[in-house]
């Protein structure tokens, strides 16, 4: 998750510190951002449960999306009545906003209480922190319920934008571009981005997407670069001048076609993937990008948006990734973050979150390795036509290295953000 204020994160995260002797970046490589002779390095998952028991974690995520943050309610629910924990969600308009704080705190030399125990992270957000050795870990193959994932049908649980996460966050919960269409305006929407700009300047207006400072607005070019760049595979790697200026100067002259006749001429933009719903429901969109390909179902069952919604993908597949919890290296209730992160990855908030009453978000895990009883709860989530199912999502397109969403961004904010 990257939202707003990443320029602020990147050049935090490249400035030098001058860490003690015991900062997580000198630790070796299997025990990056432990302090050295932590307690939890080889303590028995019955003595995390212990040490948990009764302590807060400030759970540090995007609070954009109020069927998102009513599912964080629900996990504190569960895991003060299971653990004495209490979940305190820290409600971010951008996930930099926490980085920050760990920067802040490294290069102050607090290398224990941080402020920050647990953290919704994904993308260039991760990478600084990874690079920076401001996490604690690895601790994923510590929790019980990570035997469950599903790492070869799945591989975004163990690779994040490309960047290999080595144990140091933990999945829990996936994500896919979709396109939601009104299927009584639009029965045959465009399934590339060039018909998208060509259906665009036959109904000026009806699309649009949200604001490219917002991950779900950056994802809308992320998708366009995978058809319009010359090499593909670049985007796979960290970007180099000589990949990205043919690749951007493609993905411009495309969008140059479309910005004139996106809603509002292309001058304003939803804050965020959430904002567009009410758009479509009040009847001035047609059309429009998500993250989640329950997003139809989920709403048009809160009366979000009106029943004729229907998902679709393009021709040549969408982007795919997985969302990340991961804990800093200074975390003050380290143990209860892991037993926090080790909820989310049960069966039980997996299959509530499945649910498209609640999230509607595919499962991180093998659902054939899981016991009977426990698959069970995903046989009896309802289903709905507005939902797409995995073999009609196909394979997803891997996330771009980080250092495409940093480029693009920026130049797209040069060219248009003024």
């Amino acid at each position: 998750m990257t939202l707003p204020r990443r320029r602020l994160l990147l050049a935090a995260a490249a400035a030098p510190f001058a860490a003690p002797a015991a900062a997580p970046a000198a630790a070796p490589a299997a025990a990056r951002g432990q302090a050295p002779g932590h307690p939890l390095a080889a303590a028995p998952w019955e003595a995390v449960l212990a040490e948990a028991r009764g302590r807060p974690v400030f759970f540090n995520a995007w609070g954009g999306d109020d069927r998102t943050n009513a599912f964080i309610a629900w996990a504190g629910t569960r895991l003060r009545e299971r653990h004495g924990i209490d979940l305190r969600h820290v409600r971010l308009r951008d996930t930099s906003e926490a980085v920050a704080r760990v920067v802040a705190e490294k290069a102050a030399g607090r290398t224990g209480g941080g402020s920050v125990d647990l953290v919704w992270i994904n993308g260039p957000n991760f990478l600084a922190m990874k690079e920076q050795g401001l996490l604690f870990g690895p601790f994923l193959d510590r929790l019980p319920n990570a035997r469950f994932i599903d790492r070869e049908g799945k591989p975004s649980t163990m690779l994040d934008f490309t960047v290999p996460v080595e144990g140091l966050a933990a999945p829990w919960r996936m994500a896919q571009v979709v396109f939601i269409a009104d299927a009584a305006r639009v029965p045959d929407p465009p399934r590339s981005m060039e018909a998208l700009a060509a259906w665009a300047r036959a109904n000026p207006g009806r699309t649009t997407h949200p604001n490219v400072r917002n991950f779900m607005g950056v994802t809308f070019l992320k998708q366009a670069l995978y058809e319009l760049a010359p090499d593909p595979a670049a985007l796979l790697r960290p970007a180099t001048e000589e990949a990205l200026r043919p690749a951007a100067d493609a993905l411009w002259a495309w969008y140059d076609r479309l910005r004139p006749n996106l809603w509002r001429g292309g001058r304003q933009f939803p804050e965020n993937g959430p904002a567009q719903r009410p758009l479509m429901l009040d009847g001035e969109l047609d059309l429009y990008i998500t993250f989640n390909p329950s997003e139809a179902a989920v709403a048009i069952a809160g009366n979000q948006l009106p029943a004729t919604a229907r998902p679709f993908v393009l021709d040549r597949g969408t982007i795919g990734n997985t969302s990340f919890v991961a804990i800093p290296f200074n975390a003050a209730n380290a143990a209860a973050a892991m037993v926090a992160a080790d909820f989310l990855l049960s069966a039980e908030a997996q299959a509530h979150g499945a649910d498209p009453r609640v999230l509607g978000n595919p499962t991180v895990l093998d659902l054939a390795a899981l016991p009977p009883a426990e698959r069970a709860r995903f046989a009896a989530l309802p289903r709905s036509p507005a939902i797409l199912q995995p073999e009609a999502l196909g394979r997803p397109l891997q996330e771009p290295h980080p250092s495409w969403m940093t480029r693009i961004t920026a130049e797209w904010e040069s060219r248009y953000g003024r």
